[in-house]
């Protein structure tokens, strides 16, 4: 009993670390940029690639579209980016940075949700699998299924709030 009161009291204190990781880094984004985790993030995939397209910049950012419109939209008001429609496909639209988008990223700091993926991408299947199995059952214990996925220090919701099966 004695080991599974210290693995109980292991796990607290690392989700109370990963906490604290998330709400220190967020307020540092906000008070150096005045932007959101999210917003950031956006701003940082660009400048790795851009122009990219609103599909593929939700698809890197584990977003449903209609959220990326809204994360766009609010970088747009505030000249960081710029949409341009494709000549040849009217329908696709391309993201880029505009000067000042380029200009805030270079000072920024580095976005946890983007460590985060990084990470999780380069995990091995079998590790990857356990860890999604852990979130999951954190979720269940904490009754939180039908809560709808918020962006990490974010008041925007991903949509859509159904969650997928891993696959075995």
């Amino acid at each position: 009993m004695k080991v599974k009161a210290v693995m109980v009291a292991a796990i607290i204190d690392d989700i109370r670390r990963v906490f604290k990781v998330l709400t220190e880094q967020s307020k540092r984004i906000e008070h150096e940029t005045s932007l959101t985790g999210p917003q950031l993030w956006v701003i940082k995939l660009l400048k790795e690639t851009s122009p990219m397209k609103v599909s593929e910049l939700a698809r890197r950012m584990y977003l449903h579209p209609a959220t990326m419109v809204g994360l766009l939209d609010r970088l747009e008001t505030k000249c960081l980016v710029k949409r341009t429609r494709s000549e040849k496909d009217r329908r696709v639209v391309h993201i880029d940075l505009t000067d000042q988008g380029h200009e805030l990223e270079i000072n920024s700091p580095e976005v946890v949700q983007n460590l985060l993926v990084k990470g999780l991408v380069g995990l091995g299947g079998q590790k990857l699998k356990l860890i999604s199995e852990g979130m999951e059952e954190v979720v269940n214990i904490l009754g939180a299924q039908d809560v709808p996925p918020q962006l990490i220090m974010s008041s925007e919701i991903n949509l859509p709030k159904r969650r997928r099966k891993v696959a075995n």
